[in-house]
């Protein structure tokens, strides 16, 4: 009986450090992924940006959608190059979107990146529309490297900067 019983106690403790390992781990790598973002906006007269960040890859393809500002999807065939993609993977997208913000106004957000995407092959692409003004695809666009996603980003249409730092 003293042998089983030792047994067991052998057993609960390889349980529990492989359980104890696999967690840990699992949430490090979580943690070494996520990055909390400001977004500013340029001054400009109008309603609210829709503005949504995602992944692509080298060919332009979506991969995977960050972040969408902007809740009313009434609007988002506006946000046509993203529509499409947006129409196939909408259930993938549930509890991502936020308020629009205005010209000149910031918002505060994070996300996280899958290692996975951390090659050289994607990039961080940002695109803008505004009701009645014009839609900009390509707002901004850069490589997903581990070396330069940190720090300050300029746009080109709605977006003055982003700044990225990882947490």
């Amino acid at each position: 009986m003293k042998f089983l019983s030792k047994i067991r106690e052998y057993f609960r403790l390889i349980g529990t450090v492989i359980f104890t390992f696999l967690f840990s781990s699992s949430f490090v790598s979580d943690v070494e992924n996520k990055y909390k973002c400001m977004l500013q906006l340029i001054n400009y007269s109008g309603e609210g940006a829709y503005i949504v960040i995602s992944i692509i890859d080298q060919k332009n393809d979506y991969k995977k959608t960050l972040k969408v500002l902007g809740d009313d999807e009434e609007w988002y065939p506006d946000i046509s190059k993203w529509y499409p993609y947006y129409l196939k993977n909408s259930k993938e997208m549930d509890g991502i979107t936020g308020a629009t913000i205005s010209g000149g106004e910031r918002t505060i957000f994070s996300f996280d990146i899958d290692e996975k995407y951390f090659d050289g092959n994607h990039n961080l692409h940002i695109e803008t529309a505004v009701e009645d003004q014009r839609y900009e695809a390509d707002d901004l666009n850069f490589s997903l490297k581990k070396t330069s996603i940190t720090g300050q980003h300029s746009g080109s249409g709605y977006i003055r900067y982003i700044k990225i730092i990882k947490i």
